[in-house]
């Protein structure tokens, strides 16, 4: 059953909401769903969340089940040692790309607005320091590929990355620590052409993202 917290106000300015109301209002005439997987509450009271229409109505339970059935071999490490407000927009984008896991690395807390309450349907990890982190990518056989602009590194745009894998990013500003650039197996870089010394630290999550999503998902189960 849903809680509820989850389900967003009306917007602003007297737009509609998102999300379809009551089952009984959206499908007039037909008969109310059985399925486990959908939620009596949802049913009744309409759906709000922040879901593709795939999933309406359904609980989150059925949902991270369904994802856990189809999600890729692609991990997503994030340091944590700043409290940096990128990571709830890291969480957002792993979960757009079915991503196996995020793996908070440092502090525990972190702002969870820019998840966009994603991070109910994303699996999440925490370890204390990178070492951790990259020991339990070894064991599990996974490459580690830290992503920042420093030299040596190589271009994400000409890089073969990893099947599995697990991406590691850095605080914004700082970047990768040290620590993380000397334990990864490779560092990519991402191709940059103006004026500022780096990019936001969510956005260069999600163009890395995209770019395992290009070599490795099959792009004909997406939505």
């Amino acid at each position: 059953m849903t809680d509820g917290t989850d389900q967003p106000g009306p917007t602003e300015w007297g737009a509609p909401r998102v999300g379809v109301g009551p089952w009984a209002e959206e499908h007039p005439g037909e008969a109310v769903p059985d399925d486990p997987r959908y939620d009596p509450e949802l049913l009744r009271e309409g759906d709000r969340r922040n879901v593709v229409d795939a999933y309406r109505y359904w609980t989150r339970e059925a949902i991270v089940a369904d994802i856990d059935a189809r999600r890729h071999p692609l991990h997503v490490a994030i340091e944590n040692f700043e409290n940096d407000a990128n990571i709830g927009t890291v969480v957002r984008t792993a979960n757009a790309f079915a991503a196996a896991a995020v793996h908070i690395v440092g502090r525990r807390r972190w702002n969870r607005r820019g998840a966009m309450v994603t991070d109910r349907y994303q699996h999440l990890h925490h370890h204390d320091t990178v070492d951790e982190v990259v020991a339990w990518a070894r064991e599990r056989g996974l490459a580690v590929v830290a992503v920042d602009n420093v030299p040596g590194s190589v271009p994400l745009e000409t890089a073969e990355l990893p099947r599995e894998c697990l991406l590691l990013f850095g605080q914004e500003g700082p970047g990768v620590t040290e620590t993380a650039r000397r334990a990864a197996d490779m560092t990519v870089s991402i191709a940059q052409f103006g004026s500022t010394r780096s990019i936001n630290a969510g956005v260069a999550a999600g163009i890395a993202m995209h770019a395992w999503v290009r070599a490795h998902a099959d792009l004909d189960a997406a939505w």
